[in-house]
């Protein structure tokens, strides 16, 4: 839980009666690789903080899933818009990786917000990375080779290479997996 704290801390500093409502309120949970933590047409109930794993954002297509999100190692993931509007998710989230993250509710974070003084704070800066982070993807997909978002993807994120599979990869960038292989060969 130290981990969150000290992430939180970076974004704005809570007083340690703030941290132990807040703190009082997750719950640890270690899933093994390829757990959903949101499913498709399911509401998102929970704010999860990664502290150990590798999460993936999807869209499940019989011809192969559409990859459109990774999250890493301290940081928050939810399916934000369904969290937020409490209607049915349009895609799914899975652990790529054996992950261990602390969750807490959507009521319990509403009253988080409530009755302490950077509960929001905290929240309106999380959202605002979110929509950095949704901005910044959009505008690759619309502007940037699939060569040049293979790039920018590995410059921003080199533990992708590690820990994701490659038709992962491709999916996020994309592209097919053959398309794929063939950037990485013009490139190395």
């Amino acid at each position: 839980m130290d981990e969150i704290r000290k992430f939180i801390d970076t974004i704005a500093p809570m007083s340690d009666s703030d941290w132990r409502f807040f703190s009082s309120k997750l719950h640890k949970a270690a899933l093994k690789k390829h757990t959903a933590l949101l499913k498709l047409g399911a509401v998102e109930s929970h704010l999860y903080f990664i502290t150990k794993g590798v999460v993936r954002f999807y869209i499940p297509k019989e011809e192969g899933d559409l990859t459109f999100g990774f999250l890493f190692e301290n940081e928050f993931v939810t399916g934000y818009d369904s969290f937020l509007t409490q209607t049915p998710s349009e895609y799914q989230i899975e652990t790529l990786t054996d992950s261990v993250l602390w969750k807490i509710s959507h009521k319990d974070l509403e009253e988080v917000y409530e009755r302490t003084s950077s509960g929001n704070t905290i929240g309106r800066k999380m959202a605002e990375n979110m929509f950095l982070i949704k901005s910044k993807r959009e505008l690759a997909l619309l502007s940037k080779t699939a060569e040049e978002r293979y790039l920018d993807l590995f410059s921003d994120r080199p533990k992708l290479l590690q820990q994701i599979p490659l038709k992962y990869i491709a999916s996020y960038i994309g592209v097919t997996p053959q398309a794929l292989s063939r950037i990485r060969r013009r490139i190395t």
